[in-house]
């Protein structure tokens, strides 16, 4: 994935399909490891915000992940873990205004996302 990055820049939509492109958010969101490489997708893929590139939640995800990976707190409200043998949300900034940014993205309300963590 760093080489096709580095080649080429973010696979998008037009040159590598959806699913090429969804494949690519993919590996990029599990190499946890490499957060510097993350931080550097997450910019590429920003480009593409509002567009028909990349898939938009996909960007919410990296988004949330990178935070998280650097000890910030997260702004969509994607990432959780475990307290109490409850998945719960990880700190959230700005969380007045959490379903108008994930309505933006095409994602579902924070109560229907959390209920689907939780089943």
């Amino acid at each position: 994935m760093k080489q096709v990055v580095a080649k080429q820049g973010w696979p998008t939509r037009s040159q590598v399909g959806l699913d090429g492109t969804r494949a690519a958010w993919l590996l990029v969101q599990h190499a946890d490891l490499d957060v510097v490489f993350q931080r550097k997708c997450l910019g590429l893929m920003e480009a593409y915000k509002s567009s028909d590139q990349i898939n938009q939640a996909d960007l919410a995800y990296l988004t949330d992940r990178v935070l998280v990976n650097e000890g910030k707190p997260q702004f969509y409200g994607t990432q959780f873990h475990v307290v109490d043998g409850e998945r719960r949300p990880r700190p959230i900034r700005g969380a007045e205004a959490l379903d108008q940014r994930r309505k933006a993205m095409g994602m579902s309300t924070m109560k229907e996302y959390t209920e689907l963590m939780n089943t």
